[in-house]
């Protein structure tokens, strides 16, 4: 709403109602404390330059909304980090609209919802559009917003982006909030494990290396940097009763590859002493003996003490735990794994583990379990288990003699919040990479025929693109498909279709009307009838097809058309994506039509005003026109060539200071200023510029240029001679070249001519002659032609003299278009304007390739005819 709308609730009155709205909602303020996050997000940063990028502003900015506003991220002017008041924020009021609006402000400084704001007061905000953060029960937590220091209109396509972005920021907050209670979980559980007090050890028999964990070591009271690893660490604090029958029974579980199985004593330094219970198992080798015995103890002193603690600590655990014997039956189910696992305990003690759960089996449950009692190694693996579970879990499994222990973890949520998270940003970086070649291409065309592959496979498993073309006729410019055996199938099936597309088809009907269609292909097959193109398109086999309308400004400009196969849905999501992308192709489209009138009509007024040459009959001219590749087609350029009363052929060449409408503008009167002044005076060129200067101060005309006049005059005695002279005149531009009857080619003069046109009126410029014999090629030209960024002037007229020594003997106009192709490559950086005369021979008939003779009737006529 404008401010021009409203006289009452300034912006400061109505940020005040929407904080005390935001405070009073006690849900809300639960919500964003969830949410805000502990420190810095570069995902939420990332968005946030991704909202600026595509929308094109200066600034953007998510705020968390709490008891403050927190600022989590943002570009341009933004104080990223920092807490203020909500009162003074425009988040504020974008957070208190109703669900589903956007706060849309064209003029800050004219609106009186937001004028009275101090960022507005500030001049930070000029323009600004926002969308409110809301959680899945619709509580709002904070805005996502955008904004110039200028005025600028936002656009229903710009809206709809800023809210697919808002949906991006609240899948990064609710996934930081998920990991961090992931995290969370996963220290307890890690805490109470070591609460447990249980130690672990390997003994090599081979190198009689034992191996002790930290724990181990500290119950048995050594220091863990100095311990010895060996057998008689153990023994030596082995209570001196309990040694030789230790001893004894961990021989008799080497001797058979058994168990051991033992409670004994334990002297630590100090005195105390404590009871430690222990078990093992002997490892066989390959030759069938014991190699290495592997155990665990724990300390048991007060044993129902500490009996009562494990089970205390497993029933405490916010994790799952379960024990399996070497039967693979359930010893052991904590409250956790009954609600998990969905089945109590009473149920599942003594079951095996496999008929309990059999899609366990052959899974990388049952690949990971038996690894784990085969290495006697422990295993972490995260895995899905189908319905009634349908969840997905992060697994801890140890192996010891009695089985196995599984610790684990549910993390569907987790797994869910992270694909989303995948998904948006994989959706997001199709937008861009959309924008950016369309952006990118010089013809929108050839940005067409791109889009299917990269449409496909992200949001259909193929594609199709129509464009209409100039005269109103839809036509198939590219297509896509996921399956590269595929692809030969569906460019046939583009070449077709059209033309076998009834006036009611999806295709045709989107076109109409604007909208989108979505249609199940057996019914468009029965539209297509027998032919190659329902062979086709039954062969490629979709289930379903969708036709996104390519929109432009109030008219559709082709069609996107989204095929899925059988196992492939079409996802709401998805399809507004691909509607985005299509919208962004239309306005590209429109962009490119609406630039391609102007430039034609551009271009054709510069032509306009530089017209034909004449044509005396033993002299041939030739002109050419070329505007830089990458400019308003319109400039200062120009050239010339017209006949005098007395005969005379006079050539001009001028550059106006610019490359644009007034340049051109300023270019058109001063050419005409020139003929008038040429063709009434009849005058050499020293005193043509000089009336030109003379007239440009007069009609106060404040335009700078260069020029060079050439004019063309023969003699009785020198028409006998077979030569012309050229006497010419240079207002700081390059001079001439001159191809003589040889072939060689030689420059008149330094580039650096007299003085400008429109400097000094008063100025006296120098006039020059050079006698040229019948057969020579003079050329003008402006220096688009031979400069270049890379190099200087000096290498440029290098490059032109070599050129012409190489197309010296090519007709004139052959010549020109050559020398085009060799210096610019057809696409010059600067405007190019050349006009060049070839002498012919005057004792012999005007050649067919000069063309027809063109002269005007009040021209004398030419003496070698008399």
């Amino acid at each position: 709403m404008d401010g021009s709308d409203r006289t009452v609730d300034s912006g400061r009155g109505l940020g005040d109602r929407a904080a005390a709205q935001l405070r009073g909602d006690a849900a809300r303020l639960a919500a964003a404390r969830r949410l805000l996050p502990p420190g810095d997000r570069p995902g939420l940063g990332r968005i946030a330059e991704l909202a600026a990028r595509l929308l094109g502003t200066s600034g953007s900015q998510v705020s968390l909304l709490g008891e403050v506003q927190l600022v989590a991220a943002g570009t341009g002017d933004v104080a990223v980090g920092t807490t203020g008041p909500l009162e003074e924020s425009l988040c504020t009021v974008t957070a208190a609209l109703p669900r589903g609006e956007a706060l849309v402000v064209t003029d800050a400084r004219s609106d009186s919802r937001v004028n009275d704001l101090p960022p507005v007061r500030a001049g930070v905000v000029g323009s600004y559009l926002g969308t409110p953060l809301a959680d899945a029960e619709g509580r709002p937590i904070g805005a996502l917003c955008v904004f110039d220091p200028e005025p600028r209109a936002w656009v229903p396509s710009e809206i709809t982006t800023l809210r697919q972005l808002a949906a991006s920021v609240m899948t990064e907050l609710e996934l930081s909030a998920m990991l961090r209670r992931y995290e969370d979980d996963r220290v307890r559980w890690e805490l109470a494990t070591e609460a447990g007090g249980v130690g672990t050890w390997d003994w090599d028999l081979e190198t009689g290396h034992l191996t002790w964990d930290d724990q181990l070591i500290t119950m048995f009271g050594y220091d863990v940097e100095g311990f010895t690893q060996t057998i008689e660490a153990f023994n030596d604090r082995l209570h001196p009763d309990d040694r030789a029958w230790v001893a004894e029974a961990l021989q008799q579980a080497i001797d058979a590859c058994g168990d051991f199985d033992a409670t004994y004593r334990v002297v630590r330094p100090d005195g105390e002493t404590r009871w430690m219970h222990g078990r093992g198992r002997a490892v066989p080798g390959h030759r069938g003996e014991a190699t290495r015995v592997l155990g665990a103890a724990y300390d048991i002193t007060g044993e129902r003490e500490a009996a009562t603690l494990v089970t205390r600590i497993l029933e405490a655990m916010p994790a799952g735990f379960y024990s399996l014997d070497r039967e693979w039956r359930f010893t052991h189910v904590n409250a956790e794994a009954e609600r998990l696992l969905q089945t109590t305990r009473d149920e599942l003690l003594g079951r095996v583990l496999w008929e309990a759960f059999p899609d366990a089996l052959h899974s990388v449950f049952e690949v990971s379990y038996r690894e784990a009692v085969r290495t006697g190694l422990p295993v972490s693996f995260d895995a899905y288990y189908p319905p009634p579970l349908d969840g997905w879990y992060e697994l801890r499994a140890w192996p010891s003699p009695d089985g196995l222990s599984v610790y684990f973890l549910e993390v569907t949520e987790r797994r869910r919040v992270q694909e989303q998270a995948e998904r948006s940003a994989r959706r997001l970086a199709l937008l861009a990479q959309v924008s950016a070649d369309l952006a990118g291409a010089l013809d929108p065309q050839t940005a067409m025929a791109r889009l299917p592959e990269l449409v496909v496979p992200a949001l259909a498993d193929f594609c199709i693109v129509t464009v209409v073309d100039a005269d109103g006729r839809p036509r198939d410019v590219g297509c896509w498909h996921d399956d590269a055996q595929m692809r030969p199938v569906l460019e046939r099936y583009a070449t077709v279709r059209l033309d076998a597309m009834p006036l009611d088809s999806p295709a045709a009907t989107a076109l109409r009307t604007g909208e989108r269609t979505r249609n199940q292909c057996s019914a468009v097959l029965d539209q297509l009838g027998a032919g190659e193109a329902y062979d086709l398109l039954a062969r490629l086999g979709p289930r379903e097809a969708v036709v996104l309308p390519m929109r432009g400004r109030n008219r559709t400009l082709g069609l996107l058309t989204l095929y899925y196969g059988q196992g492939t849905p079409a996802r709401t999501e998805d399809l507004e994506i691909a509607q985005e992308a299509a919208d962004r192709a239309g306005l590209a489209l429109d962009n490119g039509r609406l630039y391609s009138v102007q430039q034609q009509l551009a271009e054709g007024l510069q032509r306009s005003l530089l017209t034909e040459p004449p044509e005396p009959d033993h002299a041939e001219i030739a002109v050419r026109y070329l505007p830089a590749a990458e400019a308003a087609r319109v400039g200062g350029d120009w050239y010339d060539a017209f006949l005098q009363p007395g005969g005379a052929t006079m050539l001009v060449i001028g550059d106006v200071v610019g490359h644009d409408t007034e340049a051109a503008a300023a270019m058109g009167q001063l050419r005409g200023l020139l003929r008038g002044v040429a063709t009434y005076s009849d005058a050499g060129p020293v005193e043509v510029l000089r009336g030109l200067d003379a007239s440009m101060t007069t009609l106060q005309i404040t335009t700078l240029a260069t020029a060079a006049v050439a004019r063309f005059e023969q003699t009785p005695d020198e028409l006998r001679q077979g030569i012309t002279r050229m006497r010419w005149a240079n207002a700081g531009h390059l001079p001439p070249m001159v191809i003589d009857e040889k072939g060689a080619v030689a420059e008149l003069a330094e580039w650096t001519g007299d003085l400008l046109l429109g400097v000094d009126p008063e100025v006296r410029r120098r006039e020059s002659v050079a006698t040229l014999a019948r057969g020579c090629t003079v050329l003008l030209y402006t220096d688009g032609l031979v400069e270049r960024r890379d190099s200087d002037l000096d290498e440029g007229i290098l490059r032109l003299r070599e050129a012409l020594v190489d197309l010296a003997d090519r007709p004139l106009q052959e010549l020109l278009d050559e020398l085009l192709d060799r210096l610019v490559h057809g696409r010059p950086e600067d405007d190019v304007a050349l006009v060049a005369v070839r002498l012919h021979p005057q004792d012999r008939p005007r050649p067919p390739e000069a063309g027809p003779t063109s002269v005007p009737p009040t021209v004398p006529p030419d003496p070698a005819l008399t």
